[in-house]
């Protein structure tokens, strides 16, 4: 029996589970942007906004392996491109705006790698953005205090402890892999 949005969205999600599909993304992200509407009285959700973690994990599913995270984030944070190795994740804002960048990986006849920036996606309060494995993206806190919603099908640190996720840097104005 579910008292709250919270353990709805687990129970909806669990429900709904299975590999990496159209149908699984769908679900998830009908299930997140549902969460982003929960009323800011619920405990969880209140508690989120007067602490204002940095980082918080709102759930850990044992069985199916996703969890769900919480963030928040002042105007002007920046996080560099990067991406989530096999895993795909679903961001939702709950509260504020993020500007996410999305880019393509080249790698040049000389074999050195860059990105190219593809495009950038304002995403306000109430909406989601969907990242597959492969794709590559960056974020900045736009509008804050930011509370942003972070759903991964996996533990990305063990993903990144696993040398699986790949993080750019900028080396004069181009983003590219850091030198070994």
């Amino acid at each position: 029996m579910t008292t709250n949005s919270l353990e709805k969205f687990v129970e909806e999600v669990r429900s709904a589970w299975g590999p990496l599909s159209s149908e699984v993304i769908a679900q998830c992200s009908r299930q997140l942007g549902d969460l982003l509407k929960a009323p800011t009285a619920e405990e969880w959700l209140a508690t989120l906004h007067s602490d204002e973690p940095a980082n918080k994990e709102l759930h850990r599913d044992a069985d199916c392996g996703f969890m769900l995270l919480a963030h928040t984030e002042q105007t002007g944070l920046y996080r560099p491109p990067h991406d989530h190795g096999r895993s795909w994740v679903i961001y939702g804002v709950q509260r504020g705006e993020v500007e996410m960048g999305t880019y393509i990986r080249v790698q040049d006849e000389d074999g050195s790698v860059r990105l190219v920036k593809r495009d950038a996606t304002l995403v306000r309060a109430g909406e989601i953005k969907i990242f597959l494995p492969g794709d590559i993206h960056d974020t900045r806190a736009v509008s804050g205090p930011v509370t942003l919603l972070r759903f991964p099908e996996r533990d990305l640190k063990k993903e990144g402890e696993e040398g699986r996720i790949t993080r750019y840097v900028d080396q004069n104005g181009v983003w590219t892999v850091k030198a070994a």
